[in-house]
């Protein structure tokens, strides 16, 4: 099957804007799977993901709002979770789907643990990939200091060099993979010159937060569905220990770790789709 595109109307605080979303698979299959990136990617990072799972599920994978080809918001105040949860319920209702299964990526994962919490919420099975109930203050801080910063290269080639060093704790990935997330997750500007696929405004909630450990774990513990947990060994984001702990609480995620990579795995190798699709498609 082919990957069509698609766009929809969400509504938010300040009027409407406009979530696209790519869909692989038969859109007639009821087995439906949602996957959402994290904080600066795009949708486009599951590619290889949706293109090994298509003839299972129906794959449906957005551009969360002011990245990849979904609309820049006007009030950069209004980026943040209640409204994500609001858009990707939205595209729920749009594609019709009963029920459904989650892979989110840091970003993708908290907003896929605050729609599993929900009674009746129509998410089956539920994988997070390395983001967890707490959020350390180094690794916020981390992510605060990059994000929203615009640099500019004067080729593709130029952004691919650079971003191999800067995203090397995705994992070793071939060249191909990593040409296809830098082709995907690039926008031209008028200059000519190559950016990253979202809104600089996406960090001005960084600027108003207080830089501290964020405790979701009454999130995790309100959650029910079976649970995949993702890990890059050395990531920054999700503590071994509160990987440990997501495993005893809650609903008792089962945990698989990825040497030798940091935030986040890619999912783009064969032997860690491997490790997704086996577990999404066991009874």
């Amino acid at each position: 099957m082919a990957m069509t595109s698609h766009r929809y109307r969400a509504l938010g605080p300040h009027g409407f804007h406009g979530v696209h979303y790519t869909e692989w698979g038969d859109p007639a299959n009821p087995k439906v799977l949602i996957c959402v990136h994290g904080l600066t990617r795009t949708g486009r990072d599951f590619d290889f993901l949706a293109a090994a799972l298509e003839q299972d599920y129906r794959v449906i994978c957005p551009d969360v709002v002011g990245r990849g080809q979904s609309d820049w918001l006007p009030d950069k105040l209004d980026y943040g979770y209640p409204l994500y949860v609001s858009d990707m319920a939205m595209l729920l209702a749009r594609i019709d789907a009963q029920r459904l299964d989650w892979i989110g990526t840091s970003m993708g994962g908290l907003i896929g643990m605050f729609l599993a919490r929900y009674p009746n919420t129509p998410i089956h099975k539920l994988v997070i990939n390395d983001v967890g109930p707490r959020i350390p203050a180094a690794g916020l801080k981390r992510i605060a200091d990059y994000v929203g910063r615009v640099v500019a290269w004067n080729s593709l080639e130029d952004m691919d060099r650079a971003l191999r060093v800067f995203a090397a704790p995705f994992g070793r990935l071939t060249d191909e993979q990593w040409r296809r997330m830098i082709v995907n997750s690039a926008r031209q500007l008028e200059d000519g010159r190559y950016t990253t696929a979202y809104d600089p405004g996406i960090a001005e909630t960084f600027k108003n937060m207080e830089i501290k450990d964020i405790d979701l774990w009454s999130v995790w513990d309100a959650i029910r569905c079976p649970t995949l947990l993702l890990r890059g060994a050395h990531s920054d984001v999700l503590d071994h220990p509160d990987a440990i702990a997501m495993t005893e609480r809650g609903p008792k995620a089962k945990l698989v770790e990825f040497p030798g990579m940091g935030h986040a795995p890619a999912l783009m190798a064969d032997d860690q789709i491997a490790v997704v699709r086996d577990w999404l498609l066991a009874d």
